[in-house]
């Protein structure tokens, strides 16, 4: 599910942590949460990088979302997300991956790809993605 890049990229992470409300009755992190960790990352990964202009313009909505699960995750587990974009957007949508790794594995324990497509923030009509908002993201 990961997106092979010919350019470098960078690959933004984010520290996650494993509370006992995430794990289910079968003792691992439920699968919701692997959504929501996607979702905080999308977001701060946003709002880090482009600036407080861009983010005032505009707002992102999650139209799709797969998910693979590779790996369970338990209480105690050292896990982080790690995401990135694809090199160019189409029309208003961009694909975005996320990977949710535990400390020290070789495989990430799950691979996710996420379309987000973007809207004016005054409108909420959908908006083609600026070159600008790739430049920040993909230089």
């Amino acid at each position: 599910m990961t997106e092979p890049s010919a350019q470098p990229r960078e690959i933004f992470t984010l520290p996650l942590t494993i509370a006992p409300a995430d794990i289910d009755e079968l003792g691992h992190v439920n699968n919701g949460v692997y959504l929501r960790w996607a979702q905080d990352i999308a977001t701060t990964h946003w709002r880090t990088r482009a600036g407080a202009d861009l983010v005032a313009a505009y707002v992102w909505v999650l139209s799709r979302c797969e998910i693979d699960y590779r790996a369970e995750l338990k209480l105690g587990d050292a896990v982080e997300a790690r995401t990135w974009v694809a090199d160019a957007a189409r029309g208003a949508a961009w694909d975005r991956f996320v990977e949710i790794w535990r400390t020290g594995d070789a495989k990430p324990a799950a691979e996710i790809k996420m379309i987000w497509a973007l809207l004016d923030g005054q409108t909420r009509r959908l908006k083609r993605v600026p070159a600008e908002i790739i430049q920040r993201f993909t230089a």
